[in-house]
């Protein structure tokens, strides 16, 4: 298996641990993908893919169409999408995605946070450069040959599928998402759910000690309601 697979199995029970905070985050996806491309998720395909994900998630039905409707609001704020970079302690890279409506706010936040855990709050580019921006996409595992649909969907990008027990995975690169996400609709394959992450080219192992110390600064950053997600270098133990 590829690195896409090691990193999944990884951070499989770390990401989106409380259910509270995955609505908040997934409602804010809704939020960006509305004003991008409109309420229609027939012809917004950013908010299509974000419903499939509440949808994964467990999200009612009613949190969804009530988080569209107040999207779709002239007088609601729209989330911009900041990227922040870092060191943390014993020299593991941090990469953080936010979406917030003051920008001011999260970077003194985040700002606090590294200075609080003996960490640097980096410039941009400063990090991003570690990590492989992927784009992934699961989808349901009946009636499909795994390698058959590996070697026909390789011209669209794809550099990694692997089954686990929720599904099929599918790893690409950033930019090739929507020529996939086409590509498997127009074969009627049904998208469970779908998303980016930030794949660390190389990581480093720290012992028990030094790992608690980066621990410490992830729980703080993690816990910030404009955090969407958290990326680092740090080897994570299954």
């Amino acid at each position: 298996m590829g690195r896409a697979f090691e990193f999944r199995k990884a951070r499989k029970m770390k990401r989106w641990s409380a259910m509270a905070k995955t609505f908040t985050r997934i409602g804010k996806d809704i939020v960006m993908a509305v004003k991008e491309g409109g309420p229609n998720p027939d012809t917004n395909s950013r908010l299509r893919a974000v419903i499939q994900n509440a949808k994964a998630a467990n999200m009612p039905k009613d949190n969804i169409e009530r988080a569209i409707k107040k999207a779709s609001d002239k007088n609601t704020e729209n989330y911009k999408e900041v990227l922040f970079e870092g060191y943390g302690p014993h020299g593991i890279a941090v990469l953080i995605e936010t979406a917030t409506d003051n920008n001011n706010r999260t970077v003194a936040n985040i700002r606090s946070y590294f200075n609080k855990c003996n960490g640097t709050l980096g410039t941009s580019g400063s990090v991003e450069f570690m990590f492989d921006h992927t784009c992934n996409f699961r989808i349901p595992a009946e009636d499909i040959d795994v390698e058959e649909l590996e070697l026909e969907l390789i011209d669209f990008g794809v550099e990694e599928v692997f089954v686990d027990e929720d599904g099929i995975l599918i790893y690409a690169p950033f930019e090739s998402f929507g020529a996939i996400q086409k590509e498997l609709e127009g074969r009627n394959i049904e998208i469970l759910s779908s998303g980016f992450e930030r794949i660390p080219q190389v990581t480093k192992k720290l012992d028990e000690e030094q790992a608690a110390d980066v621990e410490k600064l992830l729980e703080k950053i993690e816990e910030d309601d404009d955090v969407q997600n958290v990326y680092h270098t740090m080897e994570e133990s299954e």
